[in-house]
């Protein structure tokens, strides 16, 4: 998206090269025997004679609280050619146009840059597509087509983000990621911090109401009796496998293993599984289940299910594997099964949640002298989205009024992408 008044000339461009990791599923794409590498598209007029040129496309978006809808939006993105350029809109045009984002430009960039179907990224992209910003991406950045879901993106007075773009016919257009929004994440924010002191009670309920898809106090089909819609995420065989690198470790591999519940996948659990990726050869992440997190964290807990986070730690380029519902333990018999050379901890954690008086899960490692801490990039956790989205919580309510209702009318209006 882009802004009407050019102001994207100061764009900075970073480009990524995409690491071949080795890697997949358990339920892995050579048992599944579903992976198929996309094919590519190759407009006639662009072929060079005797080579072919390499399609660019690109995609822009707030990525705000990205999630794996984002990431599968990009997925689908990268499929229509060689090379996916994304363009991360600035602070300052989210704001203009949408309210205050929950995550800073540097968050927004660090989670971009890490989803492995990602080449190259723009740093404050307008939030609209004008004409002066078309051709800058045409003629210095060699895009070939722009691409973006078939849910409407429209600006402040109701005009079409990405019109002249349709208008010269570079336009390409992606299916919306189904059961999964923002506005539906907050909603669920909301719900696990409902019990406060009744001074805010008041607020509090107003607020979930507001952030929600539901808009009445009365349960409705698919509306949890708080207000706040029911994930209607529906995992697939086929959706793993097209997160999923599709290969295993190499033979001498040296196997790095983390685990933990990676709620609301953010830019520390990024950096941490990038420093805990350069320990080793193949990095196999654990995902504990949604009972276990709910243990360890409280009732209202997770916030994403167990499909919904296995899908965010997939997309992630640093990551070669990942255990579904991995066990809180990790035991002797489970290193030899996984051959795992190194298991490793960050500094930054919920509450010390792994050391609550019911043992040490990590006491096969220790003894084993395969056990590390390492030291976390950043100082940010699921508990510091929920507050900031507290901290500002009249911007986001305004924000979210509008929000809702255009979620309403996608999901009245929609109709089947191929």
């Amino acid at each position: 998206m882009g802004s009407t008044d050019g102001s994207s000339s100061k764009s900075s461009l970073i480009a990524l090269t995409v690491p071949r990791l080795a890697g997949g599923l358990l339920v892995s794409a050579a048992l599944l025997g579903l992976y198929l590498a996309p094919e590519t598209f190759i407009p006639f007029a662009m072929r060079k004679k005797g080579k072919k040129k390499r399609v660019r496309v690109y995609m822009d978006g707030c990525f705000d609280m990205m999630h794996y809808g984002h990431c599968n939006a990009l997925r689908q993105a990268r499929a229509l050619g060689d090379e996916l350029v994304v363009g991360v809109v600035s602070d300052q045009e989210i704001i203009a146009n949408k309210g205050p984002p929950v995550m800073s430009l540097d968050e927004r960039m660090v989670m971009v840059s890490a989803v492995k179907w990602v080449d190259e990224v723009i740093a404050d992209a307008p939030y609209a597509i004008n004409e002066d910003f078309m051709n800058k991406l045409f003629n210095e950045y060699n895009i070939d087509y722009i691409i973006h879901g078939d849910d409407p993106c429209l600006l402040p007075d109701g005009s079409d983000a990405y019109a002249v773009a349709k208008k010269v016919g570079r336009y390409k257009q992606i299916k919306r990621t189904e059961g999964v929004s923002s506005t539906d994440i907050v909603g669920r924010m909301l719900l696990c911090v409902r019990d406060r002191p009744s001074s805010d009670s008041h607020n509090h309920a107003s607020l979930q109401r507001q952030f929600s898809h539901g808009h009445s106090h009365k349960a409705e089909s698919g509306v949890s009796s708080s207000g706040t819609r029911i994930s209607h995420f529906l995992p697939t065989s086929r959706r793993i496998v097209q997160f999923s690198n599709g290969k295993g470790p190499g033979q001498d591999a040296r196997i790095i293993y983390m685990d933990g519940a990676f709620d609301l996948f953010h830019a520390g659990h990024v950096e941490i599984l990038k420093r805990a990726r350069e320990l080793g050869d193949f990095l196999l992440v654990g995902i504990h289940t949604d009972q276990t997190v709910s243990v360890h964290r409280g009732p209202h807990h997770p916030i994403m299910n167990l499909h919904e986070r296995s899908l965010s730690v997939l997309a992630c380029r640093y990551v070669d594997e990942v255990i579904i519902g991995a066990p809180w333990e990790i035991t002797k018999d489970m290193i030899t099964t996984f051959n795992i050379s190194l298991v490793v901890h960050g500094t930054v954690n919920e509450n010390d949640e792994c050391m609550n008086g019911e043992g040490d899960p990590y006491e096969a490692p220790k003894s084993m002298g395969i056990f590390r801490i390492i030291e976390s990039p950043l100082n940010i956790t699921t508990t510091t989205i929920i507050r900031r989205i507290f901290a500002n919580h009249e911007a986001y309510q305004k924000r979210n009024e509008k929000k809702v209702e255009s979620e309403k009318r996608y999901y009245e209006d929609k109709t089947y992408v191929g």
